[in-house]
């Protein structure tokens, strides 16, 4: 590994805010602050942080002066550099709050959900009530919305209405009056259950919730719409977009588009038919005259057809005329002729999701492709895809991936999140960010992602760079399994003080789930994380019983005896894990056919929360016997 040792901090959850390239940058700048007086106070920040980059062009020292005020109103007070870097943090939200819009508006997911939607825009507020509506009625014109979402049970009701079945409505604290402890369950419920549908939620915690924090709240109501109306844009749900290409050796490209730039190519497919001569880019700019919408709907919906609308000169009158169009085929849920002239890029998207919901104009019959050679996705490989994507999606790396497989061959998203888990173990100096378009480059990318995972006793016998380039699956999740697998041991490692060096091992971890279920006067145990005795979830619904004792509602647990008894169990296993704080991404198939790695994974999440909570009062049996440590935090507990 590398001689150069990265910038960590002690709070876990403020090390993964950032890259080791802003670490280092913003290290260089406290010192070199500090070393001219010798400390650095908080009445001294201003003008600091009026000299970064990243502020200076939002805001004004006088700006940051009153912000930091607010919550720092003792201004001869000595701040550390992790006090440093929180301000910053807070700096950088409320200035984008302000700003409004998301670092990327092409990307809705890639975006933290502290920096997706900061100005409260009344009409998105609108949109999405209207949607909600459907489920649970509230009045647009009112913060109910803000009231309704205080006890979690809607937020955690919407993320099923967006993928069905997330969460075992069983394991939701539905009771009129909640008490604290209660209602921080739901959230965590939620805010867990909402990564491991791929919505990105690094820097909100569950007291930003319990407050009904409006930027906070739309921010997340946001992407989980917006996961539920792009949830068939992909092949597997809508094989008719094969009609979107040409050619069948297109449709491996087709596969590995992200759902926008499906809904994209969509339009753009309808345009081209109608004989609109632009290409279309965004949601936002490239629509905002109104004459593609016009375009699109004469193509899908000739039946409502105006010659009126591409007639109009105004803009503001054309999108009036595209939505009368859109209403008459039920597609004007989401926006106004104003949210069209302004480019509203959330909007927009729906919109246009709507209208491909309601007519996709494609063909009834699939052209003859097989699916099977089409898609050779086995259920394994979809699965383990599935979960590596939503972990690192989790981890609050810049780029959001969307196709595993794709994402990751030019070697940049595995050094971002290697950057995160073993902070200065990449060379930045040496690698490329993309678009990189010479291939040699991706192979030093991949190289070097290699190199650091040797480094860290990685099993990678005959393993180059170019098998990552060139999508080697088995491969690339093999890599991606060790990758998890280290991260999983090292915050193990992180939280007692015994380890003195010596590694956490998978013995370990079994041991402490046996011998807490044995602790607590129940006689379940595990033999390894293959054990088939496992499918029927009782041994985890004890564990996790055994480690917060009121978190399991045994009146609702079946015998594990039967497939379906087996599966209720399973999927109430994972939302009550979720419930007590465990980020975890498998699915009820891997607990009932015993998957050994994802079986892993939930006991060592399950463990991890446990030694969080009781630290000193955990008796750890390993390998080795010795006394645990005091963790450090982490906002959301999860591994």
């Amino acid at each position: 590994m590398s001689g150069f040792v990265g910038v960590v901090v002690s709070d876990p959850w403020l090390q993964t805010q950032f890259t080791q390239v802003e670490l280092r940058s913003l290290k260089s700048k406290f010192l070199s602050v500090k070393k001219e007086s010798g400390h650095l106070a908080v009445g001294e920040l201003p003008s600091v942080m009026a000299k970064i980059k990243a502020l200076n062009e939002m805001l004004t020292e006088d700006e940051i002066s009153t912000m930091l005020g607010e919550s720092h109103p003792d201004k001869s007070q000595d701040v550390d550099f992790e006090a440093f870097l929180r301000a910053y943090l807070n700096l950088q939200a409320q200035a984008a709050a302000r700003l409004g819009g998301a670092r990327n508006s092409s990307a809705f997911l890639k975006s933290t959900t502290t920096t997706l939607l900061h100005t409260i825009s009344e009409s998105e507020k609108a949109s999405y009530v209207a949607h909600i509506n459907k489920y649970l009625p509230m009045d647009p014109a009112t913060n109910d919305l803000f009231n309704i979402t205080k006890d979690g049970v809607l937020l955690c009701k919407l993320i099923n209405v967006a993928v069905p079945g997330t969460i075992d409505e069983r394991a939701i604290n539905t009771k009129r009056i909640l008490n604290p402890w209660e209602r921080n369950e739901n959230h965590t419920l939620c805010l867990n259950s909402a990564k491991a549908i791929g919505c990105t939620v690094v820097n909100i915690g569950t007291q930003d919730l319990v407050e009904g924090r409006p930027h906070l709240v739309l921010g997340l109501i946001s992407q989980i719409i917006k996961i539920q109306l792009l949830a068939d844009l992909n092949l597997k749900k809508m094989p008719q977009l094969v009609e979107l290409v040409d050619d069948s050796k297109d449709v491996e490209e087709l596969m590995s588009l992200a759902p926008e730039r499906m809904l994209l190519k969509w339009m753009n497919f309808h345009l081209k038919k109608a004989g609109y001569k632009k290409s279309i880019n965004n949601f936002s700019s490239d629509v905002k005259d109104g004459e593609a919408y016009a375009y699109l709907l004469n193509v899908l919906a000739p039946e409502h057809c105006s010659p009126a609308t591409l007639e109009a000169k105004d803009p503001t009158e054309r999108a009036k005329l595209v939505l009368e169009h859109a209403e008459k085929i039920d597609c004007k849920r989401y926006l106004t002729p104003k949210d069209i002239n302004e480019g509203s890029p959330n909007l927009n998207l729906a919109f246009v999701a709507h209208i491909f919901h309601h007519r996709n104009g494609l063909s009834t019959e699939c052209k003859k492709i097989s699916l099977t050679e089409m898609m050779p996705d086995e259920i394994q490989v979809s699965r383990e895809e599935r979960a590596f994507r939503l972990w690192i999606n989790s981890l609050g790396i810049d780029t959001y991936v969307n196709n595993l497989f794709d994402d990751v061959r030019n070697g940049w998203v595995l050094l971002e999140v290697l950057d995160k888990i073993s902070p200065g173990s990449v060379h930045w100096k040496q690698a490329s960010k993309p678009p990189i378009k010479m291939p040699f480059r991706k192979v030093e990318n991949c190289n070097q992602v290699v190199r650091i995972g040797k480094d860290l006793k990685f099993s990678l016998v005959n393993v180059a760079g170019n098998d990552i380039v060139q999508g080697n699956k088995k491969l690339i999740l093999a890599y991606l399994w060790q990758l998890m697998r280290f991260n999983i041991l090292q915050l193990l490692k992180n939280l007692r003080y015994h380890s003195q060096g010596k590694e956490m091992t998978d013995v370990d971890i079994l041991n402490w789930a046996n011998n807490k279920v044995k602790d607590s006067g129940r006689a379940s145990q595990m033999e390894s994380f293959k054990d088939k005795s496992l499918s029927n979830g009782i041994f985890f619904l004890e564990l996790l019983s055994s480690v917060e004792q009121r978190v399991v509602n045994w009146k609702v647990v079946t015998k594990g005896e039967t497939e379906e008894e087996k599966r209720l169990n399973a999927t109430y296993i994972i939302s009550v894990a979720r419930k007590l704080g465990c980020s975890v991404f498998l699915l009820p198939e891997d607990i009932m056919e015993v998957n050994q790695k994802m079986i892993l994974t939930l006991t060592a999440s399950i463990m991890y929360w446990s030694l969080q909570q009781q630290p000193s009062k955990e008796s750890e049996p390993t390998t080795e016997q010795a006394a645990t440590e005091k963790p450090a935090s982490n906002r959301d507990g999860g591994l």
